[in-house]
């Protein structure tokens, strides 16, 4: 068990860093967003390219950030019956989540955006709008993000494994969202 929970720890490592690159995509796509806007009306001037770019960061943003929400425990969850739960309780409905939907879910997807990719890549696609930019690198975040989001989830399943068997404490508490 010592073995995996060191590679969980180096999974949770790499996705921590890539979950602070998602966060400076959105202050990127805020700024490119506001500078955008501010030339367009104040000197007329737009750019297909910026238009894009923004699009590319909010993609990023999504895509890496969703194996660092799940890291940090705050993606979304239907509470209804979860809250009550004990935490042994919580850490099987969160094992039996991982197995039964989360994992076999991003494997399928990675598998299937992987082709889309590298078409694009092979073709070295362009946007058709003027001015635009290469798709390929914005279609290569989607098998990334969903391979990272896989590998978080791996790393998810082997903390809950051990809190199950006792080799490790992991707090389940949730709270649910204030809305």
């Amino acid at each position: 068990m010592n073995g995996l929970l060191a590679l969980s720890r180096g999974i949770d490592a790499v996705n921590e860093k890539v979950g602070r690159i998602a966060d400076w995509c959105v202050l990127l796509a805020c700024l490119i967003s506001a500078g955008n806007a501010c030339f367009r009306y104040l000197f007329s001037l737009s750019s297909n390219s910026l238009l894009e770019i923004q699009w590319y960061l909010f993609g990023v943003t999504v895509l890496l950030g969703a194996s660092y929400t799940l890291k940090m425990n705050e993606h979304v969850r239907v509470d209804l019956v979860y809250g009550s739960l004990s935490d042994r309780g919580r850490l099987w409905v969160d094992t039996l989540g991982l197995i039964i939907f989360l994992l076999p879910t991003t494997i399928f997807l990675t598998y299937l955006s992987w082709p889309f990719f590298l078409i694009s890549y092979r073709q070295h696609e362009w946007s058709q709008n003027a001015g635009g930019l290469l798709v390929w690198p914005i279609k290569f975040v989607l098998p990334l993000g969903f391979f990272l989001l896989t590998v978080q989830g791996l790393s998810e399943l082997i903390k809950r494994i051990a809190a199950l068997t006792g080799a490790l404490a992991i707090d389940t508490k949730y709270e649910k969202p204030l809305q």
